[in-house]
């Protein structure tokens, strides 16, 4: 793939659990990052699919879309049975994601230990950016933003701009 095509991934991390006055700022932030890329060509944007960070990237994915028919919504998610412990609202959000997105990729078929992290590193490898919610320096979105710059991936850290 040359060069210019590449340059056209994004993907998503950040943390599950965010209150709602964080939520709102989250949102505001995300607008502006999502404007900026696709002003710059990027329409392809991959998010794991979970609660939190995850769901609100992939709503403004499709939100996006409805704009521009080139934006493409891609899921890799860690199995099949990802959401089956979810409270309702968040299922509904999922499955609402599930049936919006334009490919679905599953690292397992059953929930297996790493494969959340395998479901990261997918994520990662091929994209250009990497937009995250991260507040600590341990855990899963953490690892996936070091990840990203390991491997030459542009990180923008939401949490920065707060």
């Amino acid at each position: 793939m040359d060069m210019e095509n590449r340059k056209k991934i994004c993907c998503f991390t950040g943390h599950r659990k965010i209150d709602g006055e964080t939520l709102q700022m989250l949102s505001i932030l995300l607008d502006k990052a999502l404007a900026s890329l696709v002003s710059n060509g990027v329409t392809v944007f991959r998010t794991g699919g979970a609660m939190g960070f995850d769901t609100l990237a992939a709503l403004k994915v499709i939100e996006l879309r409805t704009k521009d028919q080139n934006i493409r919504l891609e899921l890799f998610l860690p199995c099949r049975e990802q959401a089956n412990k979810w409270d309702k609202l968040s299922r509904e959000y999922y499955e609402y994601i599930l049936s919006k997105a334009d490919s679905v990729t599953y690292v397992r078929e059953n929930y297996q230990m790493g494969c959340m992290l395998e479901r990261n590193r997918r994520m990662v490898d091929g994209s250009d950016f990497c937009i995250g919610y991260c507040t600590l320096e341990k855990g899963g979105s953490a690892y996936t933003l070091n990840y990203a710059k390991k491997h030459n991936v542009r990180v923008i850290n939401l949490a920065t701009m707060m």
